[in-house]
């Protein structure tokens, strides 16, 4: 294979690669809700978390309200226990975006996991949670942070 064939294939596999890596990525279903607001605390359904074609579960949903300045992601870790986290990077500020179990920011690339532990700096402090308490079918997050 001369220079030129072996440009032009690696150019192939790596447009494939990218394509077929958007595909799956939103195979994972983000959900985006607006939750309601009472008081000092949002209230989301448990049903949010529900994939309607097999009954799985979301592994997270999105809150996005006019209300809030980040949106703050509400990670399912078991059927008792969810993790709410803002969306804002410790770093510098910037809103972050949501991939399967972590969240990473496009500025610099910090990521962070579900639980908010800064797992790639340049960042260094973990993201501001909110406790999550399950009553029947809903989760109540209050906005006061841990």
């Amino acid at each position: 294979m001369n220079r030129k064939e072996f440009i032009k294939t690696c150019g192939f596999a790596c447009a494939g690669t990218l394509v077929f890596g958007s595909v799956f990525q939103s195979c994972s279903s983000v959900k985006m809700i607006s939750g309601i607001i009472e008081n000092d605390i949002i209230i989301v359904k448990l049903s949010d978390f529900i994939i309607s074609k097999d009954n799985s579960f979301r592994k997270y949903v999105i809150i996005q309200n006019e209300k809030l300045n980040f949106p703050i992601s509400v990670y399912r870790i078991n059927d008792t226990q969810y993790s709410a986290l803002w969306m804002q990077c410790t770093h510098q500020g910037n809103e972050l975006t949501a991939f399967g179990d972590r969240l990473q920011c496009s500025a610099h690339g910090s990521e962070f996991d579900k639980n908010g532990n800064v797992t790639n700096g340049p960042a260094s402090n973990r993201l501001k949670t909110f406790p999550v308490v399950k009553e029947k079918e809903l989760l109540k997050i209050s906005l006061k942070t841990v």
